[in-house]
């Protein structure tokens, strides 16, 4: 599932708080980022025709219908098929390229392949 930046931002209030109302969204993003009514009513109108959020009633509760970690590998699956043809080969050789990582990095990351075989 492909969610904007902006629609990220509703989620991680969802993800962080749990359900919320819409007007609870409303006003925890117009302290964090200024975001108006209109612009957060319209956001979470956009999660709910994707099927991230679920509107109950009473109250125009939302709730969050993926979890974070199911966005972010979807997210990182396109990111690897878009800029590295689909290898995670790649994917990793340029992030260490570019990034670097610290031994003690490299040794959980070694853990992680070795654990998920």
């Amino acid at each position: 599932m492909k969610l904007f930046d902006s629609e990220l931002k509703v989620m991680e209030v969802l993800w962080e708080q749990g359900e919320k109302t819409a007007k609870e969204i409303v006003d925890v993003l117009s302290e964090r980022i200024g975001w108006n009514k209109n612009t957060t009513y319209t956001v979470i109108k956009k999660c709910i025709e994707k099927g991230a959020i679920e509107r109950g009633e009473p109250g125009f509760v939302c709730k969050a219908l993926v979890s974070r970690d199911e966005v972010a590998q979807s997210e990182t699956e396109q990111l690897i098929d878009k800029m590295f043809g689909g290898s995670s080969e790649l994917f990793f050789s340029s992030f260490l390229k570019n990034q670097g990582i610290s031994e003690a990095d490299a040794n959980r990351l070694a853990k992680l392949i070795r654990d998920s075989k």
